[in-house]
């Protein structure tokens, strides 16, 4: 089996960044269509200061989490037969990385805001923490925690692109 070269590794990794960013594309956008939505719904008037001000935070957030996230395609469409793929593969896995940030924000803001309208205020910040701590646990917890599983089987470092200038 032959070692693939570093300009395809850059390639792959690329590959693979574009399928996970499809995936948080999707549902980055469908809660920011829904939030876009929401004011012009018949219960909007009935939300109170508090839960407009968590529906603003929600709404920026998902707006931020989907600009960063698209980031990488107008980036590719600048660098576009440059040979920069190194430097749009770094600059796509910030991207990715804050875009997913500002993703778990509006994901609990956007649980803060729908539990607060129909349940109480202590149960809707219990609720919308354990929300943030679910969504910590797949997205950094756990994938953290097994960084280093299976090093014995392949070796990952290639997927790191911090690591792939070294």
């Amino acid at each position: 089996m032959s070692k693939e070269t570093e300009k395809q590794r850059w390639q792959r990794n690329f590959a693979d960044l574009l399928q996970e960013l499809r995936v948080a594309q999707t549902g980055v956008q469908i809660l920011f269509a829904f939030l876009l939505t929401l004011p012009f719904s018949n219960g909007f008037p009935k939300a109170t200061p508090f839960q407009k001000d968590v529906y603003v935070v929600a709404l920026l957030a998902a707006a931020a989490a989907t600009a960063m996230i698209i980031s990488p395609v107008a980036f590719h469409r600048a660098l576009f037969r440059q040979g920069r793929k190194p430097e749009l593969v770094r600059f796509a896995h910030r991207m990715a990385t804050g875009g997913l940030g500002f993703m778990l924000i509006a994901m609990v803001s956007a649980v803060l805001l729908i539990t607060d309208f129909v349940l109480s205020r202590p149960i809707a910040f219990v609720l919308s923490a354990v929300t943030g701590l679910w969504f910590l646990t797949f997205w950094m917890i756990l994938p953290f925690a097994r960084r280093n599983w299976g090093d014995d089987d392949i070796d990952d470092d290639d997927d790191d692109p911090e690591t792939m200038t070294r």
